[in-house]
């Protein structure tokens, strides 16, 4: 061999190898390989690119979500669904018993989640376990009170759920058309709070029914979640039952002069938390996913979500929101101490978390609001 092919040879080596090194690390890389598909099982906003497009590309999956509003549509589309349909299933809180009872989640590995990171108020919350059986994990929380158009109320007027009564606002009360938060916060009102709003007896329940129907003269729509934004931002509605923060808290960002406190009766804490879908061949992902979205990074994607905010659960989260995002922080109150801290809320007794009729049945309270709505 010339001296000229031993020199080209080894300069083609070197090159193979260059290529090799230049090539090694995209075989890893989330465009090396078709993304493995995760099916998700959500209210909006859950598996849209500002939370999922930094866990999608790291670990090489694609998120293919199905939306619904309100639990009661959840359950119907996964009774619709065969098993293995959902991978994720993002659920309200008080619905992850009926998820479980139905057999529509597996049980989860609670060691594999930072429940030690978690405020002592949400680390075993109500439904999510059976004794030590795990079925869910929360993510995230909000609060429901009153929403109104700053330039129509004053705040001193809007800390009550009187203010949805108020002559300036007749005609253009609205409500997120759900049962539950509206009828939790009519139960409120009617000074339902020992042992929870939603633990009434058939006397309070049709005390709440016809304080319900006195409201009818000021509404002025039932809104699915674009009305309601719609309508607050456009100043169509000018107070809004059944929402909060989630709703007022993204208007504000654009300029709408509207808000929303937790009046003197007490608000309402909606939460959200994910199961693993019956059935699923992806739970080790979806595990990952879970963790990612409790840690710091994940949870500051969570809180900040661009389709409607919401709180943290955990320490971790608190702190990464107040050196990332201190005014955000302070608007919703995600600081020790805060006046309007949800743990403080809740320490307080001013916060009752939503569940589901107790005393009556899911039915007798949509029916009543199927009622309601023609009335």
């Amino acid at each position: 061999m010339s001296h000229s092919k031993i020199t080209l040879t080894r300069r083609g080596l070197l090159a193979s190898a260059a290529g090799a090194a230049l090539s090694a690390p995209m075989v890893n890389r989330a465009w090396a390989a078709d993304p493995v598909t995760i099916n998700m099982l959500a209210w909006y906003g859950h598996a849209e690119p500002d939370v999922v497009e930094e866990f999608e590309a790291e670990n090489n999956v694609k998120f293919v979500p199905k939306y619904y509003a309100g639990g009661d549509n959840m359950l119907a589309l996964i009774a619709q669904s065969p098993p293995g349909t959902y991978d994720i299933i993002l659920s309200d809180a008080e619905f992850v018993q009926q998820l479980n009872a139905a057999g529509y989640i597996e049980e989860m590995d609670a060691s594999l989640f930072p429940f030690d990171d978690f405020y002592s108020a949400y680390q075993k919350f109500p439904g999510h376990w059976t004794d030590d059986q795990l079925w869910s994990v929360m993510v995230r929380f909000g609060l429901l009170g009153v929403s109104y158009n700053t330039d129509a109320l004053t705040a001193e007027e809007a800390m009550s759920y009187n203010a949805f009564w108020n002559p300036k606002v007749t005609g253009k009360v609205g409500h997120f058309d759900w049962h539950l938060p509206n009828m939790g916060q009519m139960s409120l009102l009617m000074g339902n709070r020992n042992p929870s709003p939603f633990d009434i007896s058939e006397d309070a329940w049709e005390a709440v029914q016809e304080k319900t129907l006195s409201l009818k003269p000021q509404v002025g729509g039932y809104f699915d979640y674009g009305g309601t934004f719609s309508s607050l931002k456009n100043g169509e509605m000018l107070a809004m039952c059944g929402i909060g923060d989630w709703i007022t808290g993204v208007l504000q960002k654009d300029g709408a002069p509207v808000a929303s406190v937790i009046p003197q009766e007490g608000g309402i804490q909606f939460t959200e938390s994910y199961s693993i879908g019956k059935g699923s061949t992806k739970q080790e992902l979806v595990n990952k996913f879970i963790q990612y979205m409790l840690s710091p990074r994940g949870q500051l994607r969570s809180i900040q979500m661009a389709a409607y905010p919401a709180l943290s659960p955990t320490k971790s989260g608190w702190k990464a929101i107040q050196e990332a995002n201190p005014a955000e922080a302070e608007r919703s109150g995600l600081i020790e101490g805060h006046a309007q801290s949800p743990i403080r809320l809740l320490e307080e007794q001013r916060v009752f978390f939503r569940d589901i009729p107790q005393q009556q049945s899911l039915e007798d309270w949509n029916d009543f609001w199927s009622e309601y709505k023609t009335a």
